[in-house]
Parts: C-alpha cells; structure tokens; sequence
C-alpha cells in the first residue's frame, strides 16, 4: 500500500496520491478515494496537495479543474459561454498574470463577504428570511455592504492598471523609446 513519504508536503496538508490507472490515494485514511470525495474535503476547508504517485509531481491544480468542469457539465453551470471565451482571450495577453490575481482577489472577498453575511443570518426564523427576501438588498441594515465589495473590486483593477502602466513605461524605456 502507498505511504505518506515525509517531506512530500507540509505538515497540515492531506496528501492525496494519484496512480498511473487513476485512482486516487488518501494517505491520511490510508484508502482509495474518489474525484467527488476529493471535492467533499476541499468544501470542507481541508488543505489538500494532489502528487502523482510515481513522480511526486505536484497534480493538485489538475485535480481541481476537472472538479470545477464536472460541476460545470453537471448541471447548473457557474460560468457562461460568454465569460469563458473572455477568460480563455486573456491567455498570452498581457494581461494574463493581472486577470488571475484580479479574479482571486474578487472571489475571495466575495467569499469574505458571503462569510459575514452568513454570520449575521445564523438563527434567522423562516419569517425573517421572507421579510429579507422582499426587502431591496441596499436598504438592508447590518448586512454586508455590496457597495463597497465594488469598491475593493474596483481599486485592485485601478491598482492592476497602474501597475501594468509602469511596466509598460519601464519596458519602452529600456527600448529607449521616451513617453511623448
């Protein structure tokens, strides 16, 4: 059976070993696991690092896009066609290492924000919930403030523009072409 070689990852993440026939290894609970139980220990916040069991090369990024296009043909897909041809132009554009980090940073407060409002519903009575929902989102008290999600959005792309500014006025000098 495989083992959990020390050293493969740090100390708080699962490692996950996957096989030349595919199938994958928990070596945590020492058991084959599949694709769906993979997504139940990411959805539970547990670290996970995906090697391939013959390498150690580092599968996790793999693993995790074929969960995301399983969700994506299972149903209710997240993205449109639309927004997935956008993101598919971005690669090798200039853009491409400022597209990530945008998108990161505008799910992750996204998350924070959908954390906070969680928080402020935990106990909310089936009466409060219908109240909630015909109320207009911006007049809530005490909810998050969706407003200034746009504002955090829109000053990490005002700071990705300036940036990339910079490195274009850096890269025309060092041409030695001078900005009119």
């Amino acid at each position: 059976m495989p083992e959990n070689t020390p050293g493969t990852a740090a100390a708080s993440e699962r490692v996950v070993k996957k096989y030349p026939n595919r199938r994958l290894y928990d070596t945590q609970t020492s058991a084959y696991i599949t694709l769906a139980e993979v997504k139940a220990l990411v959805m539970q916040n547990e670290p996970i690092v995906v090697k391939d069991a013959k390498t150690g090369e580092d599968l996790t990024r793999s693993i995790l896009l074929q969960i995301i296009l399983d969700e994506e043909a299972g149903g209710a897909p997240m993205f449109t066609e639309a927004m997935l041809v956008n993101i598919i132009r971005f690669y090798g554009h200039a853009m491409q290492g400022f597209m990530g980090s945008y998108l990161e940073r505008n799910v992750q407060l996204f998350t924070e924000m959908q954390g906070r409002f969680a928080d402020q519903m935990k106990g909310a009575t089936p009466e409060m919930w219908r109240n909630f929902l015909g109320m207009p989102m911006p007049g809530v008290p005490g909810m998050p403030d969706a407003s200034n999600y746009q504002a955090q959005s829109q000053q990490f792309f005002q700071q990705m523009q300036e940036q990339m500014q910079k490195q274009t006025e850096q890269m025309l000098t060092a041409f030695g072409i001078k900005r009119p």
